[in-house]
């Protein structure tokens, strides 16, 4: 059929061509023969330049010239018709054997109208131009175009629209991104099959059966999505199963069931692979390919059936949004009265405290502060000025000094130790950095607490004062023998480590 239809264009164009080229060959002689004609009524001679003169070889009157030359400028318009029919005729048929021989096989489909109609329109202005000239050689067709410049501006003014449709119909065209028959969108607006390019721009339709035009230089301001209609496109579809389910089973479960269905391409193997791991099951997403990608809407409609019937017969689950309540009970909060008497029972296991009486430990921890410390959190620092003394209430502390390149841990403090009571009764800076091991709640008792009980009862400065020297004897005594203790093991040496750890004489 496509042959049959090769030979009829063929002979129609001979026929035709054949036409006007016999006309062409006998239009100088039809020419010459009117010429003659209409000068001899008037008793003038017509040269082949066109100069009309009398027998005698003088000039007409105007009148009989003016219609002369009527009579051999219709006749030239005339001619460069016949040669612009045969320009015309020779052009298409040339533009149609290109299509056929470059086309035929071409996986990019048919070729846009849109470059054929330029370049033809370009043969025919530089055809027409040679033509003119060689029937009116006096006649210069450069000033006109050069002295219409105004009316140029005027008319690309008002074709503004229609000639940027043009060039990026031409840019679109040149790139060649898409083709007839291609799914093409434009994020968040329109997705469709292209029906039609033309030089003003581009019929898509839909997947609602709607025809949707769109002008050239609208559609080359986008980003288009392009799937090509003979390409293997790919399209994802998600589900999700609960945490009780095998992965492996269900990854092979599913990629049998869809490889095998209608416009699934057997040339890739589907890929079934775990998305995410969600808060309410396991997040999935296949991965197939199309045949024909303009069916995909079906075709992502047949997959999640095919995976619905695959689970019902396999016994599997779809994950949907869970929650799991536990009911917590609340606990009850302290009254601040028990509070206080938890502090006081505090405040009475500290030994610098025990002269004092139980109506004055109560005070005392009515005006005491509870404070939290991470791990590795300094409660003071030494050299800083202190007005306030600690006491451990849970968790571990060290005590540490500077050393060269270190801190040196000198003491350890646990549950109802106390720490900073020489800042709180003399003012004295901090001696030492004292650094939360875990997290620590401590007890913080100011000097505007102490204040008013010693006023009250003067002896007790006395009493607490001699009780923190002793205390401060106690521990340089310990002090003392634990260096003792170390120089000693260190005159042992190794050998005397050795008899000692196993129990050697």
């Amino acid at each position: 059929m496509a042959a049959s239809e090769v030979q009829k264009k063929v002979l129609y164009f001979f026929i035709w061509a054949g036409i006007l080229a016999l006309i062409l060959i006998l239009f100088p002689f039809l020419e010459d023969w009117i010429n003659s004609f209409v000068a001899g009524q008037f008793g003038l001679v017509v040269s082949h330049e066109g100069i009309i003169t009398t027998a005698s070889g003088s000039t007409p009157d105007k009148m009989t010239e003016t219609w002369i030359s009527l009579v051999v400028n219709v006749l030239e318009v005339a001619e460069i018709i016949l040669w612009m029919a045969m320009v015309v005729t020779v052009v298409r048929f040339i533009a149609y054997l290109a299509t056929k021989a470059f086309y035929r096989n071409a996986a990019k489909g048919e070729i846009s109208s849109l470059v054929t109609t330029v370049l033809s329109v370009i043969v025919y202005i530089v055809a027409f131009f040679i033509i003119f000239q060689s029937q009116f050689p006096n006649i210069q067709l450069a000033p006109l175009f050069t002295g219409s410049t105004i009316i140029g501006i005027v008319v690309g003014l008002a074709l503004q629209d229609t000639l940027g449709n043009l060039f990026a119909g031409l840019a679109l065209q040149a790139d060649q991104s898409f083709q007839i028959g291609d799914v093409i969108a434009v994020t968040g607006k329109w997705t469709g099959v292209v029906e039609s390019i033309s030089w003003r721009g581009v019929k898509v339709r839909t997947f609602q059966n709607k025809l949707l035009v769109v002008s050239n230089s609208v559609l080359g301001k986008e980003s288009i999505e392009v799937a090509p209609k003979d390409n293997l496109n790919a399209r994802l579809v998600f589900f999700s199963t609960r945490y009780v389910h095998s992965p492996a089973k269900i990854s092979h479960l599913i990629r049998e069931a869809i490889r095998l269905d209608e416009n699934v391409s057997p040339k890739i193997r589907p890929i079934v692979r775990i998305r995410d791991l969600g808060a309410d099951g396991v997040d999935w997403e296949v991965k197939y390919w199309l045949e024909n990608y303009a069916a995909y809407n079906d075709s992502d409609a047949l997959v999640r059936q095919r995976i619905w019937y695959a689970f019902q017969r396999e016994n599997i689950e779809f994950a949907f949004p869970t929650r799991t309540l536990h009911h917590e009970r609340r606990v009850e909060e302290l009254a601040p009265e028990d509070v206080a008497n938890i502090i006081a029972e505090r405040l009475g296991r500290v030994s610098i405290f025990a002269p004092l009486s139980d109506e004055e430990i109560e005070r005392l921890a009515n005006v005491s502060t509870t404070r939290t410390y991470a791990p590795g959190e300094a409660i003071v620092r030494q050299g800083q000025e202190g007005n306030s003394m600690f006491v451990v209430l849970r968790g571990t502390v060290k005590v540490q000094i500077p050393e060269k390149t270190y801190q040196k841990t000198i003491s350890t403090l646990k549950e109802n130790d106390f720490f900073g009571e020489m800042s709180l009764l003399t003012g004295e800076p901090r001696t030492a950095n004292v650094v939360a091991f875990e997290e620590t709640e401590v007890m913080r008792i100011d000097k505007s607490g102490l204040k008013p009980i010693l006023e009250s009862n003067p002896s007790l400065v006395e009493t607490i004062g001699e009780l923190v020297e002793e205390r401060r004897a106690i521990l340089a005594e310990q002090s003392a023998l634990e260096a003792e203790q170390k120089a000693e093991e260190k005159k042992k040496g190794v050998v005397g480590s050795l008899r000692s750890f196993f129990g050697l004489n």
